[in-house]
């Protein structure tokens, strides 16, 4: 039984990454800002009131960690903020920035001491932030803090190679989730994590640091 710590737990992709973890036997530690009454009804270690781009909630985090050791830390906490030529929302692209792309670089350099090699770190990206693959334009503040996070999860994945910590980078698909508005041509978030966890559950040192679909496509940067 591997300890995974899940961030953005309390619904849409994070919920079912810890519903579908217990399910098969391992440890999911949920971490949230708030819970949600599906997340507690799982029975799991809730860990609520931490907001990863806060350092101080973080730190309270550790503590209540104490000696515990992680093995697979998937970082999936995420906002969208609408973003466009006609209406660029400087301060929506900033927040986007320090919650999709800072936070998830801060959060996991400071959960090293709990990650047991060899670990694996899974950083939760999007396709919309693959240059080549945009063909639409749009939601700049979403792509530009997707961008970065993949480079983020690129550069950790030679930093922390000596370590013996593997990194994942993750495109979940188009799902239906409050994200998307439920979008009607998403994917149900069951299938999207089950293509997830299978991507995480294949990861090596010698894959780390690769692009993946939920899939098991390559995606292009």
């Amino acid at each position: 039984m591997a300890t995974y710590l899940v961030t953005g737990a309390n619904r849409g992709i994070g919920y079912e990454y810890c519903r579908q973890l217990q399910m098969r036997g391992d440890e999911a530690i949920a971490v949230c800002r708030q819970s949600s009454d599906d997340l507690n009804k799982l029975g799991i270690r809730v860990e609520s009131g931490v907001d990863i781009s806060d350092e101080a909630a973080v730190q309270r985090l550790l503590d209540a960690l104490e000696n515990k050791s992680i093995d697979v830390l998937i970082n999936n906490a995420g906002i969208y903020r609408s973003s466009s030529a006609n209406d660029l929302n400087i301060e929506g692209i900033r927040e986007q920035f320090e919650i999709n792309a800072i936070a998830p670089l801060s959060f996991t350099l400071a959960l090293l001491p709990k990650l047991t090699s060899p670990a694996k770190v899974a950083i939760m990206t999007s396709r919309m932030g693959s240059i080549a693959d945009n063909t639409s334009g749009g939601s700049y503040g979403y792509r530009l803090s997707k961008v970065a996070v993949s480079m983020a999860g690129k550069s950790l994945s030679h930093d922390l190679a000596p370590m013996g910590i593997a990194i994942a980078i993750l495109h979940p698909g188009l799902v239906s989730t409050g994200m998307t508005d439920f979008n009607p041509n998403g994917i149900s978030p069951e299938t999207s994590v089950k293509g997830l966890l299978a991507r995480i559950d294949a990861l090596t040192l010698e894959t780390t640091g690769t692009f993946w679909h939920a899939n098991g496509e390559i995606l292009p940067w």
